[in-house]
C-alpha cells in the first residue's frame, strides 16, 4: 500500500542524501555528529519510509471527497480524468502561470497554516516535528499525519480543485523536497543578500530554536519575504541558531510513540516551550 508513494519520492531522497553527506565536509551550522549518525536517525527513517505512502492515499481522499461535493463525481477514474484536463478556473491558464500561481498560493497557505499549527489547540501535532533535538536534513521529514493533512494536503488539493494541473506537482517535487531538505541541513548559509528572497538553513534553523529567539518566527517555507511582511522575520546578525527541539520530554524519540503522542498528551502552549540543549 505505501509502495507508490514511496518510489515517487525515494529516487530524489536518495540523490538528496548523497549531496547532504558531500555537503557534510562543510562548514555546519552545529558542532556534533554527522547526519547518519544522528542518535534519532531510525525515528526519522520511519517518516521517510511510512508517511509517503500514507500521505500518497489521504490524498486520493481528500481529493475525491473535493470532487464529490464540487464537481459531483463519485468514480475515481472520471476524478483523474476531470483533474487531469482541468476542472476549475485556473485550469486554461498555461503551464508555466499555473506554476506560478502555485508557488505563491501554497506558500501563502503554508505560512498561515504554520501559524496555525503553532497555536495551543494544534501545537501537539505540530510540537512532533519540532521534537528533532539534533537537526539535519531528514528531520524535515519529521512530520505528524495530522499536521502534514493541514499544512501540505489541504492546500495542495484545494488548488487542484481550483484546476492547477497534477502536473506541476509533480514536476515541482525535486524542488520541494530540496527545499525542504536544505532549509533543515546542519549547514551555515544563509544566503546573504539574497536571505529574504530564498529560504536557507540558517534561517529555517532559527524557527527550531527556544520562543525566545526564533520558534515563534521564520514560519515561511520558501519565500522569507512573507515574513518580512508580517513581521515575522528573524536573522539576528553575526550569530548562528542552536538549541533545538521541545522542552516537554514526554514527547517520545521512537517513531510509533510520537504518532501516537498528540492523541494522549496535554497540549501546551509554545509561548512556554523554550529548547533546551542538545548535547552531543
Amino acid at each position: 500500500m505505501f509502495v507508490v508513494g514511496l518510489a515517487a519520492s525515494l529516487p530524489v531522497v536518495a540523490v538528496v542524501a548523497i549531496i547532504f553527506t558531500v555537503l557534510s565536509v562543510l562548514p555546519s551550522c552545529n558542532a556534533g555528529r554527522p547526519w547518519w549518525r544522528k542518535p534519532d536517525l531510525a525515528t526519522d527513517i520511519g517518516y521517510l519510509v511510512v508517511m509517503p505512502g500514507l500521505m500518497y492515499y489521504a490524498r486520493i481522499a481528500l481529493l475525491m471527497v473535493g470532487m464529490l461535493v464540487l464537481y459531483g463525481v463519485t468514480s475515481q477514474d472520471a476524478a483523474w480524468a476531470l483533474l487531469e484536463h482541468g476542472c476549475g478556473p485556473l485550469s486554461a491558464l498555461p503551464f508555466a502561470a499555473q506554476v506560478a500561481i502555485y508557488l505563491v498560493a501554497s506558500e501563502i497557505w503554508l505560512y498561515a497554516t504554520h501559524r496555525w499549527l503553532h497555536d495551543l489547540r494544534l501545537w501537539r501535532f505540530h510540537a512532533v516535528h519540532h521534537s528533532s533535538e539534533h537537526l539535519e536534513w531528514l528531520g524535515s521529514f519529521r512530520v505528524h499525519p495530522v499536521d502534514f493533512m493541514l499544512h501540505f494536503l489541504m492546500g495542495d488539493s484545494l488548488l487542484l480543485l481550483l484546476g492547477i494541473s497534477p502536473g506541476v506537482l509533480v514536476w515541482l517535487v525535486p524542488f520541494s523536497i530540496g527545499m525542504s531538505t536544505l532549509t533543515h541541513a546542519n549547514l551555515n548559509w544563509d544566503f546573504g543578500p539574497f536571505r529574504t528572497v530564498l529560504a536557507s538553513p540558517v534561517f529555517h534553523r532559527w524557527h527550531h530554536t527556544g520562543v525566545d529567539r526564533g520558534g515563534e518566527r521564520n514560519f515561511a517555507s520558501t519565500f522569507p519575504i512573507i515574513d518580512v511582511i508580517f513581521g515575522t522575520y528573524y536573522m539576528p546578525k553575526g550569530e548562528l541558531p542552536s538549541d533545538y527541539g521541545v522542552t516537554e520530554r514526554d514527547v517520545p524519540y521512537d517513531f510509533g510513540g510520537q504518532l501516537m503522542h498528540p492523541f494522549r498528551a496535554q497540549a501546551s502552549s509554545p509561548a512556554a516551550i523554550p529548547a533546551h540543549d542538545t548535547g552531543d
